[in-house]
């Protein structure tokens, strides 16, 4: 099994994930959140990993609030995409790039980091857990995860409400191999009892796209975007609709030594 590079379908990539509202919608809600982990990390510039970061749409705006972030992907055409677009938002001063797969990021990290932000990539992951333990490993103790993933739960839901009887029984295959179609869709329980084995303290959970996605009239997404992000916010950081979302973001810390968390 491979892990996925997207050098072949960048272009696509970028319009079809953040030039939609679906993208919109997923940095709004992600955003939430990482003002809120951010705000409890005191007012001091971080040391920031942006693992399979991509074209750098959240390292950048993090390199803008004055943190210092080293963004790796295993894509040549991502890491280029997101060079020229910190360059354009002059932050490129605060930022590393590396070509690496995340599971080898270890060697080109100096010291261990603050922050992990691990968005989208654990389900084109072929070992997710050996992944997740090298993220464990270059985070310091007391340090934050940021881990969004793709829910297993929310494709099999957005398949029966479109009617797709015979593809859930047959368990949802993927039909085309080079597609934006994520190969390893996870199940939350899995996810989260990856992260507790490894040792984090999870914080928080949230639903990312919990309606946009099973709206039966697709314009509302665009037409009444601020409505909806409005319901999303209000709805998405509880059960059964957390469990509902496309994606899951998911914080959580890395005790200290001593076994307290930042928080405590």
């Amino acid at each position: 099994m491979q892990d996925r590079n997207f050098d072949d379908i960048a272009e696509k990539f970028s319009r079809n994930i953040y030039g939609t509202t679906k993208g919109q919608l997923r940095q709004a809600i992600l955003w939430q959140d990482l003002d809120v982990l951010l705000a409890t990390r005191g007012n001091v510039p971080l040391r920031v990993l942006d693992a399979g970061g991509g074209e750098g749409q959240t390292a950048i705006r993090m390199a803008q609030l004055g943190h210092h972030v080293t963004l790796c992907d295993v894509s040549k055409e991502m890491i280029a995409r997101a060079q020229t677009a910190a360059e354009a938002k002059g932050v490129s001063g605060n930022m590393h790039f590396v070509q690496c797969a995340v599971q080898d990021v270890a060697e080109h990290l100096e010291s261990p980091v603050d922050l992990i932000l691990f968005h989208a990539v654990l389900e084109w992951v072929a070992e997710p857990v050996f992944a997740l333990e090298i993220l464990w490993s270059v985070l310091r103790p007391g340090g934050a995860l940021s881990l969004m993933f793709y829910n297993a739960d929310g494709l099999l839901m957005h398949n029966m409400v479109a009617g797709n009887f015979d593809y859930v029984k047959a368990g949802m295959p993927k039909r085309k191999k080079r597609t934006l179609s994520p190969d390893y869709p996870r199940n939350p329980a899995d996810v989260y009892g990856w992260l507790e084995q490894i040792g984090w303290h999870i914080t928080g959970k949230t639903g990312v796209r919990v309606f946009h996605d099973y709206l039966r009239e697709k314009h509302q997404q665009h037409d009444c975007f601020d409505a909806l992000l409005e319901l999303e916010t209000r709805f998405c950081r509880q059960e059964p609709y957390i469990s509902l979302g496309r994606y899951i973001h998911v914080t959580a810390l890395k005790p200290q030594i001593d076994g307290r968390t930042n928080d405590e």
